[in-house]
């Protein structure tokens, strides 16, 4: 597959567009932790080199790429939707929530936001354009992928030397045989996901 590239954003800026914000989330799949969602602003005077999916990155490449990204981008934002925001407007509604929240957090406003996937979440800042499989086509979507990921997995690292026994550092929350035999040995912790049914998951095989 070819590396993400910058096409989408250079039609925006054909179209008008000043600045073009990419935004990916992590962490909807887990037992445990928040929802991660970053925002990025590319330079593209300055585009980093080797961006790509962070799925398709190994961990030391996603950690050395962050700190090029935060010192070559325009602007860059995080932003989290808790387990309990998840359990109250389920992962998709706090996924939209947290999205909303990291480009409006972003200091530089931004013209389109490259979303992601499927939806565009209301209350945004700006116009945006949603891209199945994003984080492998725009470069900017790449970039917030690889910051939402590694920011996301240091979070769930300290929760792990706050809660030793789930082994979050290790799995980032994901149910993981470990994970669900140490949720029937312990019971949740309060970063669990109530609404994810953790009695069921534990009993699966």
């Amino acid at each position: 597959m070819s590396p993400p590239h910058f096409e989408f954003e250079r039609e925006a800026f054909a179209a008008g567009a000043g600045w073009v914000a990419g935004v990916d989330e992590v962490g909807r799949g887990p037992l445990a932790g928040p929802v991660g969602v970053a925002a990025v602003i590319l330079d593209p005077q300055d585009l980093p080199d080797g961006l790509d999916d962070s799925k398709a990155l190994p961990e030391a490449r996603r950690d050395a790429l962050r700190p090029v990204i935060f010192a070559k981008a325009i602007s860059v934002s995080v932003a989290f939707a808790s387990a309990e925001e998840i359990d109250r407007f389920n992962i998709r509604g706090a996924t939209l929530r947290a999205m909303a929240r990291a480009v409006g957090a972003l200091h530089v406003r931004p013209d389109l936001a490259l979303i992601d996937g499927r939806d565009v979440p209301d209350g945004l800042v700006c116009p945006a354009r949603p891209i199945v499989g994003g984080d492998a086509l725009s470069l900017s979507i790449a970039a917030a992928s690889i910051v939402a990921k590694t920011t996301r997995d240091a979070l769930m690292r300290n929760l792990g030397r706050d809660y030793p026994g789930y082994g979050f550092g290790d799995h980032a929350g994901y149910p993981t045989a470990f994970h669900r035999s140490a949720l029937v040995r312990l019971g949740p912790c309060p970063y669990h996901r109530r609404s994810f049914r953790l009695r069921k998951q534990e009993a699966e095989p």
